[in-house]
C-alpha cells in the first residue's frame, strides 16, 4: 500500500481538486484507492458524494481504539474508490495528536487497510501543525500545489524549512504548478523559470479553468465532467507523472 498526500500551507490553491481528480484517476487505473478527507471543511467529501452532504464520524472512537478505521469508510459512486468523509471534529485533531505524540497515529490507523487498499490519498488542511508532521512522516510522497505567484512560492519555501527543521525528509515533497494562467505576466515568467524556481517540481501544470470550479457544483471529477478539456488532460498527465514516482 502506498500513501500520498496533497498538502499546502495556503488555502485556495487547488489542493482538494487535485486530490480528488488524482484519486479518481488512480481508481480507474486499477488501484484500490481510499481518499481520506482530513480537512474539516470537507470539500473532497462533497466532490466524491456527488455534491451531497455526507455525514462523517468523530475520530474519538478511532483514537481510543474502540472502532476500526474500516467503519469510517464510505463507498463512492466510482469503482475502486472509497473515502473517509470529513467531520467538524477534525479541527481538534491537532490537540489530540499532541496528547499522544509517541507514535505516528496516521500510519497506525491506516496499517490495517494494507491488504485491501493499493493507494491512500490524504487531503490535508492548510496549516503547519502536529497533523502536518504526521502526514509528512506517513506519506511516501507529498504533492504540493503551488500557484505561480511569489506568495505561493514563499509558502512552498516555508514548508521546506518546516520539513528540514522537523527532520521530515524534504525529498518526499514534490511541488507542482496549479491554477496557472499564462495570460498573466507573472504566471508566465515563473512557469518559464520553473527549473530555477521549482527545480524539484513535477512537470505537469494544472491550468486555471472554469471546469475545475464546476466540480463543486456537479460533485464530479473533471475527467467525467469534461473529458476533452485542457484541465482533464492536465490531470491525466499529472496522474501519470505521480504514478511514475511511487
Amino acid at each position: 500500500m502506498k500513501t500520498i498526500a496533497f498538502y499546502s500551507l495556503k488555502g485556495g490553491v487547488g489542493k482538494t481538486a487535485s486530490a480528488v481528480n488524482i484519486a479518481y484517476l488512480a481508481s480507474q487505473a486499477g488501484y484500490s484507492t481510499l481518499l481520506w478527507d482530513l480537512d474539516p471543511q470537507g470539500a473532497s467529501s462533497w466532490y466524491l458524494a456527488g455534491a451531497n452532504r455526507v455525514k462523517g464520524r468523530k475520530l474519538s472512537a478511532l483514537m481510543k481504539g474502540k472502532t476500526p478505521i474500516a467503519d469510517f469508510i464510505h463507498t463512492s459512486h466510482y469503482d475502486n474508490l472509497d473515502f473517509i468523509p470529513s467531520h467538524t471534529s477534525f479541527r481538534n485533531l491537532d490537540v489530540k495528536l499532541e496528547q499522544d505524540d509517541s507514535a505516528n497515529l496516521i500510519r497506525e490507523w491506516l496499517a490495517p487497510l494494507s491488504e485491501e487498499t493499493s493507494l491512500v490519498v490524504l487531503d490535508c488542511p492548510p496549516s503547519l501543525s502536529r497533523l502536518s508532521e504526521q502526514v509528512l512522516k506517513a506519506a511516501d510522497k507529498v504533492f504540493v500545489p503551488v500557484i505561480p505567484t511569489w506568495l505561493s512560492l514563499n509558502s512552498w519555501q516555508q514548508l521546506q524549512e518546516f520539513a528540514r527543521e522537523k527532520k521530515l525528509k524534504p525529498a518526499r515533497l514534490r511541488p507542482f504548478y496549479t491554477m496557472a494562467d499564462r495570460r498573466k505576466n507573472l504566471h508566465r515568467e515563473l512557469i518559464d523559470a520553473q527549473e530555477v524556481r521549482l527545480p524539484t517540481g513535477l512537470k505537469t501544470i494544472i491550468p486555471n479553468a472554469s471546469v475545475v470550479e464546476r466540480m463543486g457544483e456537479e460533485g464530479t471529477p473533471v475527467d467525467l465532467l469534461a473529458p476533452h478539456s485542457v484541465a482533464a488532460d492536465a490531470y491525466r498527465r499529472l496522474w501519470r507523472e505521480i504514478n511514475s514516482v511511487l
